[in-house]
């Protein structure tokens, strides 16, 4: 099901709300100039002059002669514009200071490129469905600003790991940081393990706030929620909260948080590598994390998708005390 008629409306709002914002905007820039010198306003009416002229010359011409009023027109107006840049540049402005502003060149804001979607459309979309639902509070408490080291310890080594839980989330940390600067540049998946407590959905957050904030699209979903997304579309279950799976495959990253949590069976199975394949092929990276070790992920679910977490996600794995209770006995 795609969006509900509510919230296309609303999308489509979004975008007539930046129309606006961006022309009050230049509106007020074209008052800026015009006070400051008032030749901007002898341009613009020579624009319009020269526009008028040309438009009764094409009808009182033929249609052979059309084609040099066309480039009298052009060559005056090129001319006239190349005189509004001077201008602005004279008063210490962009030359651009006065064109058209667009958030989205691509669509102008309008948010359709022909009959497409433009993917500001699709990031505005998802925004609205998951990121307010999912993320937009829970990012505020736990990001990279708020991350700390102290609750891992430093003095025990794990002979699974063979180093202390407080370097190997270092090591971690590195290599979460370097996901989110490369993000636009390589494309990774993620698997994150460790038992409950440890930092791993902290982790993910940080990396989705990071995302948000330089205008990428996330969607956040409990692995509950992402299998019963899946249920809703393919058994018309709960049908007014039906969600659109295909933004799963749009977004810019997915996460998939508490994978082992769900009743896994061959349908979840099949959802989950579906997903999988699909964003590994459109080069789209997901985060997954999950409170089984590796081996228990292969024991639970099927062979192809055990294989494509293996042979595509890097794999992070975290120990430690569980830092909820740390936190608690702290207090």
């Amino acid at each position: 099901m795609a969006l509900t008629n509510t919230q296309y409306a609303s999308v489509m709002r979004t975008f007539d709300d930046l129309r606006s914002l961006n022309n009050r905007i230049l509106d007020n820039r074209y008052e800026e100039i015009k006070a400051l010198s008032p030749k901007l306003e002898e341009i613009d009416n020579k624009v319009i002059e020269i526009s008028l002229e040309a438009a009764k010359a094409k009808i009182n011409k033929s249609s052979n002669d059309s084609s040099d009023i066309d480039n009298i027109l052009d060559s005056k107006l090129k001319k006239l514009e190349q005189d509004k840049r001077d201008l602005l540049i004279s008063l210490g402005k962009p030359a651009n200071y006065l064109d058209e502003i667009y958030n989205c060149p691509k669509c102008h804001d309008t948010g359709f490129i022909g009959q497409q979607k433009c993917s500001c459309f699709k990031k505005i979309a998802i925004d609205l469905v998951y990121r307010d639902s999912n993320l937009k509070n829970i990012i505020k408490d736990e990001n990279f600003d708020t991350f700390t080291y102290k609750w891992y310890d430093d003095t025990v080594i794990d002979p699974r790991f063979k180093t202390t839980a407080r370097k190997n989330m270092e090591k971690v940390y590195g290599i979460v940081r370097k996901f989110v600067s490369n993000f636009d540049k390589e494309f990774t998946n993620l698997l994150i393990t460790g038992n409950t407590g440890v930092g791993k959905t902290f982790l993910t957050n940080c990396i989705a706030k990071e995302l948000l904030d330089s205008s990428h699209s996330v969607i956040y979903l409990t692995a509950i929620e992402f299998f019963e997304s899946f249920e809703s579309r393919d058994f018309n279950k709960d049908r007014d909260n039906v969600v659109d799976t295909q933004y799963f495959l749009d977004a810019d990253l997915l996460i998939i948080d508490d994978l082992g949590t769900e009743n896994s069976n061959s349908y979840t199975n099949s959802r989950l590598f579906y997903i999988i394949n699909e964003r590994s092929i459109r080069k789209k990276p997901m985060i997954i994390s999950a409170n089984l070790e590796i081996n228990e992920i292969g024991d639970r679910y099927s062979e192809r998708v055990f294989s494509r977490l293996l042979s595509s996600y890097k794999l992070l794995g975290l120990f430690g005390q569980d830092i909820r209770i740390l936190k608690r006995n702290n207090h």
